[in-house]
């Protein structure tokens, strides 16, 4: 941030100063500073007051109150709304109006109208309109008009009497001098209104940017929004870099010492702080008769006798008692019992669901059914999930089937209402690429240019590299334009571009929600959003029940499905067998494409080494294949343990307690906690900040802060120094990536249970995995290759027999018009109910039963899915080609004309056809038919180098299935390349990924020698 200029601290000789009229760059395309940076340059000039006036929003409120707070800065909140005077004639002008709230009802007011404006235009707008809105609404608020310089002298008098009408003695005419060449005229004008009006007149700066140096973004997000180039914007740019935070000495210069002392008026007649909001929870979940606490307790125990048919085991229920005399201490309770709402919906739904994260370490949370973890099994740390020290609210994340999700959804909206209950907002910001394009676009670059220069930018390129990207690009970045379009994409990195929704945390309130926040309408139908994001209700405690999606939820489900249709009797989640041999040898035997969390290349080389035996051994397979032990070195240690577990010594029996279930090991966040609380006598909740600050400690150097604590505590317990200090260094090594036992426990559940019915019912699972499609770690392709190597017959797509989803037939799946690229699912509808009883006999009959369009007839011949009505591929093309809408008189009459035959494509050309139309093929695989030539060239298939021993130089070629580059990675590609006997792990180091960047990061089909 610029502060090159003069700062002026507060004096008895330069008048005082609160700024009302400000935008952030939540005002999207229009401010182009942040929140933070405004906050901190008003500190720094000394002002008064500083108000945040976004347009039509408060979503960077939050932020400013935060940095507010920090600085002791007076921050008033508002919001500024545009109307036209004419709807048809817009260049007659218009009002700015800036409304800033007096206090919590004026705040709940703003928000409310806010919420109005919002509601009723399409995402990303609003509308109001004097005729239209309600300004009852802006009660208890102090409102600004600040008139459009071409509206006539009659028409602001005109508007400022009704206006007076509206709002009384809390209105004023803001003057705004941007060093016009009319200013001195424009004052003139707006203190004749003043005095005809009887409407005061109040200094105001039309704030855009916190220096003046961002004039430059500031134009270019201008260009952005009105999408042309800088240069075609004209009189739509600031004539200069006058809106900024000016100087009080630059102030007193350009208005009269009245206008400015006026501001201190208006700042000190609003009083609201955010932190006066009061947040309370909805009760409709309390039974009649009893008390939140009561209602909890109520149902703890009814889920209890559920969970443990033959009594609850004493220690079970002693942390039961313990977790629920905290819940209802910190007034958690109605939280939970929400959360256990939603959850009895959905099983009552037959919607499959399950809590994990830190919630799985409640014993609380596993007899209300919210979690599946069983406190018996695991090794429960409540303290990782709600403390008292830290005092926070408790965060729930349930899964739910992601295709159901949205029954889950609208249930909350229908219980709670709209003005009650919204998904908490997403800020989407700028990355390289899409800054690049607005940027470029900004500036006129070519679009072929920008195009080049975007493709050749990853995500894990980091913005130090874009230079090196412009020269492959073949353009200099020391040429003055590319020069410029460089350093503003880098000043763009990270700016907000829009609200979108959050994944699924929902905000609920026993009162109006829309007091508290702005409620708007989301992209998608029949969903409204607030304008905070998750950061912005964990400042203001405000409680979030996260409803996620789960792609493996809803293939499980349908796994059952088919499995119960297939055997004639129901199968449950609960009927998988646990401790399956069969399981286990195919896990250890890394046979785990398509099954959840232990099926990527990473966890499969891991899964040989480990070799899971039973779920405990699982939770840990889920949990060390993650950045935090790899860094902290406990991986290869860990294996080491496995091998000789006899060996494995403590240097305590307190911290042979924390470890002894990892073979000395700390591998989970929990144990990072136990082990501060065995051995360095911290509290429960102390371990957890220092667990939080572990989390944190790459951004803020926090965890440093323990170092002494932590250390000198062990020695002082009779702990060696340098343990203590491997100990500690072994906290670090987690950094932000630690993982949660009972998360991993959570997971490691929905592992085994894919993996069994991978197992034992391969065909079905493939049929699941297909219909749940988007979702997992690898594409269709892959999942029917792996199942067909592992004996499951795939049947084609055939229009004469395949629904929309995959089926099964007899023990072989048929693959569904799902699958088919261009295919509408009401179009496969209208197939499957006109073949009902009778066959189709052509293709043109199918056309004509199932009113198929030529685009529909396509897709379906492009999949090869007409072969039994039309023969080959090239020939389903022909008669799908020749079908054509006929006119209204001969609607459903066949026509009569010779057929043409064609010759069919050869195999090569027909696998091309199936990778386009469906990602895959069910002939040779393509390297199959490639393989005389590829040995040729001495590259080898997968399976010719399986038993090769280690450090041969060898070849091999494959389809590019996945490419990986993990943020620990330290510039390192891994790269899985698929040929016809399985699949080739790659690893490529970043100088050779930077030597060969196009075929590294681009190429489908890709040759590689090196190091096996």
């Amino acid at each position: 941030m610029a502060h090159s200029q003069n700062i002026n601290p507060k004096s008895d000789c330069i008048p005082e100063y609160a700024e009302l009229h400000c935008l952030t760059n939540f005002s999207f395309q229009r401010g182009a500073s942040c929140p933070e940076e405004l906050v901190e340059r008003a500190h720094a000039l000394g002002y008064t007051a500083l108000a945040i006036t976004d347009e039509c929003s408060v979503a960077g409120v939050v932020r400013a109150h935060v940095e507010a707070k920090k600085r002791g800065v007076k921050l008033l909140l508002g919001a500024e709304f545009y109307f036209h005077l004419s709807e048809t004639r817009p260049e007659a002008g218009g009002f700015k109006l800036i409304a800033l709230a007096h206090n919590m009802a004026g705040w709940g007011n703003l928000c409310e109208f806010i919420t109005a404006a919002r509601r009723k235009a399409v995402k990303g707008s609003y509308a109001v309109s004097w005729q239209d809105s309600d300004f009852s609404l802006l009660q208890n608020c102090e409102i600004l008009l600040v008139p459009s310089n071409a509206i006539t002298f009659e028409a602001t008098n005109s508007y400022l009497t009704r206006a007076r009408g509206l709002f009384g003695t809390h209105l004023w005419l803001a003057a705004e001098l941007l060093h016009g060449l009319d200013d001195a005229l424009w004052l003139h004008m707006l203190q004749r209104a003043s005095t005809l009006t009887g409407v005061p007149l109040v200094a105001a700066g039309n704030v855009h940017i916190h220096v003046r140096s961002r004039k430059p973004l500031q134009d270019l997000i201008t260009a952005v929004r009105l999408g042309r180039p800088v240069s075609e914007c004209g009189f739509e740019l600031q004539a200069n870099a006058e809106a900024h935070l000016r100087s009080r000495e630059r102030l007193e210069a350009i208005y009269p010492v009245e206008l400015l002392a006026n501001t201190l008026v208006v700042a000190e007649r609003c009083t609201f702080n955010l932190d006066e909001l009061r947040y309370q929870y909805p009760v409709e979940t309390v039974l009649p008769g009893l008390n939140p606490a009561q209602t909890l307790r109520h149902f703890t125990a009814e889920g209890a006798r559920v969970r443990y048919a033959k009594g609850l085991p004493e220690k079970v229920a002693q942390q039961v008692e313990e977790e629920l005399a905290l819940i209802t201490e910190l007034k958690y309770e109605m939280y939970f019992l929400t959360v256990h709402d939603i959850v009895q919906f959905a099983r009552c739904r037959g919607i499959l669901c399950q809590g994990r994260g830190s919630a799985a370490n409640s014993a609380v949370c596993y007899c209300l059914g919210i979690t599946e973890v069983n406190p018996v099994d695991g090794n429960l740390l409540f303290a990782r999930f709600i403390s008292r020290e830290r005092n926070e609210p408790p965060d729930i994340d349930v899964d739910f089937e992601h295709d159901r999700r949205e029954e889950v959804i609208q249930y909350i909206y229908q219980k709670y209402g709209r003005d009650r209950a919204a998904i908490a907002a997403t800020v989407v910001t700028y990355r390289p690429r899409s800054a690049i394009r607005d940027v470029g676009k900004a500036l006129g670059v070519p679009e072929a240019l920008i195009d080049k220069f975007a493709k050749e930018h990853f995500w894990f390129d980091g913005e130090g590299a874009m230079a090196d990207h412009l020269m492959r690009a073949g353009l200099d970045p020391n040429d003055a334009h590319i020069g410029q379009w460089l350093a503003l994409t880098r000043q763009l990195l990270g700016f907000p571009r829009h609200l979108s929704q959050h994944t699924g945390g929902f905000v609920l309130t026993q009162g109006k929600l829309t007091r508290l926040v702005p409620v708007e309408n989301a992209s998608m139908v029949d969903r409204s959003i607030i304008q905070w994001d998750k950061d912005d209700l964990d400042a203001m405690g405000l409680l979030k029940v996260d409803v996620l999606a789960l792609g493996m939820l809803s293939a499980i489900r349908r796994c059952l499905d088919l499995v119960g249709l297939q055997r004639g009797t129901p199968l449950r989640m609960q009927d998988i067998p646990l401790g399956d041999g069969a399981t286990y040898d195919m896990i250890c035997a890394a046979d785990t494409v398509g099954v959840f969390q232990i099926e990527s290349r990473a966890q499969m080389s891991m899964l040989p080494r480990l070799k899971p035996r039973c779920f405990y051994d699982l939770v840990v397979e889920v949990a060390i294949v993650r950045p935090g032990p790899i860094q902290g070195g406990m991986v290869h240690p860990y294996l080491q343990a496995r091998k000789n577990p006899g060996n494995v010594t403590y240097p305590s029996k307190a911290l042979q307690e924390a470890l002894s279930r990892t073979l000395g090991i700390p591998i989970f966040q929990e144990q990072v906690m136990q082990i501060a609380i065995l051995a360095a006598n911290f509290s429960p909740g102390e371990a957890d900040e220092l667990r939080r600050s572990m989390a944190a400690w790459k951004r803020s150097g926090g965890v440093h802060r323990f170092h002494d604590r932590l250390v000198n505590q062990m020695v002082k317990n009779g702990y060696e120094p340098e343990f203590a200090e491997s100990i500690f260094k072994q906290i670090l090594g987690f950094g932000e990536y630690g993982f949660p036992e009972s998360h991993a426990a959570s997971f490691a559940q929905l592992a085994y249970a894919s993996s069994w019915l991978k197992c034992h019912h391969p065909a079905c699972f493939l049929a699941a995995l297909l219909n749940s499609q988007p979702m997992g770690f690898y594409p269709p392709a892959q999942l029917v290759y792996d199942a067909k190597r592992n004996g499951v017959e795939v049947l084609a797509i055939d229009v004469t027999v395949s629904g929309w989803d995959c089926t099964m037939e007899a023990q072989a799946v048929r693959l569904g018009l799902c699958l088919v690229s261009g295919l509408s699912q009401p179009a496969a509808r209208r197939i499957t109910a006109a073949r009902t009883g009778i066959p189709f006999t052509s293709t043109e009959d199918l056309a004509l039963r199932a009113a198929l369009d030529a685009g529909d007839l396509k897709a379906l011949a492009a999949a090869d899915a007409l072969a039994a009505l039309s023969g080959h591929r090239r020939q389903q093309v022909w008669d799908a080609s020749a079908l054509k809408t006929p006119p209204p008189l001969l609607k459903g009459v066949p026509v009569q004309e010779e057929l043409l035959q064609l010759p069919a494509a050869s195999e090569g050309e027909e696998v091309v056809f199936d990778y386009a139309a469906t990602g895959f093929t069910l002939r040779r695989h393509p390297l199959s038919i490639l393989r005389n030539q590829l040995s040729k060239m001495r590259l080898l298939t997968s399976s010719q180098m399986h038993d090769l021993p280690s450090g041969r130089l060898v070849r091999a070629c494959g389809i590019v299935t996945a490419r990986q580059q993990p943020p620990t990675a330290k510039g390192v590609v891994f790269i899985t390349l698929e040929d016809e006997t399985g699949s080739v792990n790659v690893i490529v180091w970043k100088s050779l990924r930077e030597q060969q960047r196009a075929q590294a990061l681009k190429s489908r089909l890709l040759a590689v020698y090196g190091v096996w």
